[in-house]
């Protein structure tokens, strides 16, 4: 008989070490396109909804501003999401960041993270 892997996705919150009491550390918002896991990293398009991170871009969407808390499915419309936006410590190595990123856009993107209190262990 032939075996079979499957690899488990993120838990929601899974990424998170440490957050604020309360809702402190987190925010609702609108994802507004994408397939997305629990700790991917996003950046916030003109109309102040949340998309993932772009880091070639340069109308703002190539700033990180937010951690997506759990996975959201907004490929055919935009969806409600819970973001992680300040006060709370995430586990570098459980985010998502875009396919193709560079290390000197990784880095730009964990410089955003934390210069917003999101603080990457």
């Amino acid at each position: 008989m032939a075996s079979s892997k499957f690899t488990e996705p993120r838990h929601t919150g899974e990424h998170v070490v440490s957050e604020a009491n309360g809702a402190r550390s987190r925010e609702q918002g609108v994802l507004a396109a994408g397939n997305l896991p629990a700790g991917a990293v996003l950046a916030l398009d003109g109309n102040g909804d949340y998309v993932p991170l772009a880091p070639a871009a340069t109308d703002g969407t190539e700033v990180a501003k937010a951690v997506l808390y759990g996975a959201v499915d907004a490929s055919d419309s935009p969806q409600p999401c819970v973001v992680h936006v300040r006060a709370c410590e995430i586990e570098q190595a459980a985010l998502t960041f875009p396919d193709g990123i560079t290390e000197a856009q990784t880095n730009t993107a964990v410089n955003d993270l934390v210069g917003r209190g999101i603080i990457l262990r």
